[in-house]
C-alpha cells in the first residue's frame, strides 16, 4: 500500500504542483478535466513497487471514459476512448477541455468513469502485463485552479523471467 502511496504523492508531485491555470473572468467556469495514471516495471513480479522497481517510460496505455451531462432535459452521455504514451517517469495522461454539463467530483457525478489499460510496453526486458487495467480512482477538484483530476490506480509490467539475484527466491 506504502507503493501505491508513494505512487500517488509523485505523481501529484510532478503533475499537479507545476500547472499553472490561465486566469478566466469572475463567474461559473467548467472544469479543466485530467486523466492520468502511472506505470511501472515490477521487477520482482510480486505486484510492489520495490527498490528494484522503476517508472516505466514508453508504455502504451488505452484510456476509456463515461461522462453523466448534468442538465434538466437531458439525459446525454459522453463517451471516449484514446490511447496514450508514458513518458520518462512512467506517466499518461489526458487533459480535456471543460465540457458544458459535465460536473467534477461531487455527488451527482455519479455516472462519471475512467478506466485505463496496459496496450503494450516498448521495454523488451520489461513486457509481461501484471495489473494490466484499473478503474479505481481518486478525483481531486480545485476549485480555485477550477481543475478535476481523475487519478487512476498504477498498473505495471513484469519481465519474463525474475532475476533471483535481485529478488531472492
Amino acid at each position: 500500500m506504502d507503493s501505491i502511496l508513494l505512487s500517488i504523492f509523485l505523481l501529484f508531485l510532478t503533475i499537479i504542483v507545476p500547472l499553472q491555470v490561465e486566469a478566466h473572468k469572475v463567474g461559473h467556469r467548467l472544469p479543466q478535466i485530467t486523466v492520468m495514471g502511472i506505470v511501472y516495471c515490477d521487477i520482482c513480479s510480486n505486484n510492489t513497487f520495490s527498490r528494484n522497481s522503476y517508472f516505466l517510460p514508453g508504455a502504451e496505455v488505452k484510456i476509456e471514459c463515461r461522462f453523466q451531462a448534468t442538465s434538466p432535459r437531458t439525459n446525454e452521455q459522453i463517451t471516449f476512448s484514446v490511447n496514450r504514451t508514458t513518458n520518462k517517469h512512467g506517466i499518461y495522461k489526458l487533459e480535456l477541455a471543460a465540457i458544458d454539463g459535465i460536473e467534477c467530483a461531487r455527488e451527482n457525478a455519479i455516472g462519471n468513469l475512467c478506466r485505463a489499460s496496459l496496450i503494450r510496453s516498448s521495454n523488451h526486458a520489461c513486457n509481461v502485463p501484471g495489473y494490466k487495467s484499473t478503474t479505481d480512482e481518486i478525483t481531486i477538484k480545485s476549485q480555485a485552479a477550477n481543475l478535476c483530476i481523475y487519478s487512476l490506480n498504477v498498473m505495471n509490467f513484469r519481465p519474463s523471467k525474475t532475476d533471483i539475484a535481485l529478488c531472492g527466491n
